[in-house]
């Protein structure tokens, strides 16, 4: 076996040699490395409703599932998520041309753009952005173009003038994420008035990341892209089953969109995991059906624990964004004389016994995003407490 030489051509393909491990993989052995509370990494450490839980078990026993599920999911599964989209929100889709379940959102996003890039289209996306959006534009060949949300009065603000300048007649597509992780921003209809407004204007294709979209807080209000004027034959809209059920393991996801845009979607899923979780599609279709006072309270109780953190985080010294959406917390850390979030994060569990995630790496401009650290509240109320003991050290 002949050795490679130094010159040879590199293994990794030339489009993803910008992406190492994801921070979160770094992050949550550095937290078993060390012991500590692991903060960094959007994963709850309790289990989902025990009746879905024993849904998923009894389409195993029964054999439903555990063969190739249909290409497009089951059909109890696409039917529950359009009557979900529809008693939601108000968005009629047909479930046998106009719903597909993938393997987790994180499926649906690349198959959107893998399946509605060409190599050199440019995209739109909200920076700070979770980090599979650039490696799949990347794998797209896509180019992607961030628009920044900078804080402003207590929250992290799209400007919508940048916004505007930043398509071109290159921009095939916006990436949208609202709720919004990092940030905890949640877009408003004003906003999203103005971004529909400005893709029907410029005929732009929309892929829009829901996944959060029962975790809105306070006054927030959740309110799809796809019901604007305009919008639901030009938009991909992506939910999933993990965040909300609290059952991320499943890798539950699906699109809503337009036949046309379904069959593109399709096309390239089907050669990425073909078909996922089928006995746990079945399970999801019973989640999607459960009462209102399933999501009121976990709402409810995520948003007990989004006040205990905040709260402990700004004891500790922090500056503090108060999330109106999603399960994280985006800090400052400046007010503690810190401005290197890589290098705080890689000391924070020696120094305070917690593990968070530096805002940074979901920036291309990685200076506007060095001050910020996310932290995750998606953790039972003791395991905060302990980890707002630990911060507290910070502050002395």
């Amino acid at each position: 076996m002949t050795s490679m030489s130094s010159s040879a051509r590199p293994l990794l393909n030339r489009r993803l040699a910008e992406f190492g491990t994801t921070i979160f993989a770094e992050m949550s052995a550095l937290a078993v490395r060390t012991g500590a509370i692991n903060l960094g990494q959007g994963f709850p450490d309790t289990e989902g409703p025990e009746e879905i839980r024993e849904a998923a078990v009894r389409a195993l026993r029964d054999g439903r599932g555990n063969q190739y599920p249909p290409g497009p999911g089951v059909p109890e599964l696409r039917a529950a998520v359009a009557d979900h989209q529809r008693r939601r929100y108000g968005l009629s889709y047909d479930p046998d041309t106009e719903v597909l379940v993938t393997a987790g959102a994180t499926e649906a996003i690349a198959a959107a753009l893998l399946a509605l890039l060409e190599p050199g289209d440019e995209v739109v996306a909200l920076e700070p952005y979770y980090d599979s959006y650039a490696a799949c534009i990347a794998m797209a060949g896509g180019t992607r173009v961030p628009v920044t949300l900078r804080p402003h009065e207590g929250a992290f603000r799209l400007d919508l003038d940048e916004l505007r300048d930043a398509v071109t007649d290159r921009t095939r597509l916006l990436l949208l994420n609202t709720p919004h992780n990092p940030t905890g921003t949640v877009l408003t209809r004003d906003e999203l008035t103005a971004v529909a407004e400005l893709a029907v204007e410029r005929d732009l294709l929309v892929v829009t990341d829901e996944v959060y979209e029962h975790l809105v807080f306070d006054a927030a209000e959740h309110i799809p892209p796809a019901s604007f004027p305009g919008m639901r034959e030009r938009t991909v809209t992506i939910g999933s089953a993990g965040k909300t059920f609290s059952f991320t393991g499943w890798k539950v996801g699906w699109v809503t969109a337009a036949p046309a845009l379904v069959t593109a979607v399709r096309s390239a899923k089907q050669y990425l995991t073909y078909v996922a979780s089928g006995p746990f599609q079945y399970a999801v279709a019973e989640a999607l059906a459960l009462p209102e006072s399933y999501f009121a309270a976990y709402r409810q109780d995520m948003e007990a624990k989004r006040d205990l953190l905040a709260a402990g985080l700004a004891r500790a010294g922090f500056g503090v964004y108060r999330p109106a959406g999603t399960y994280f917390v985006t800090t400052d850390i400046r007010p503690l004389g810190e401005s290197d979030g890589f290098a705080f994060c890689r000391s924070l569990p020696e120094r305070a016994g917690v593990v968070a995630v530096p805002n940074a790496v979901f920036y291309d401009h990685r200076e506007e995003g060095a001050p910020f650290v996310r932290f995750a509240f998606c953790k039972r109320p003791e395991v905060l407490e302990e980890a707002v003991r630990r911060l507290k050290t910070l502050a002395g």
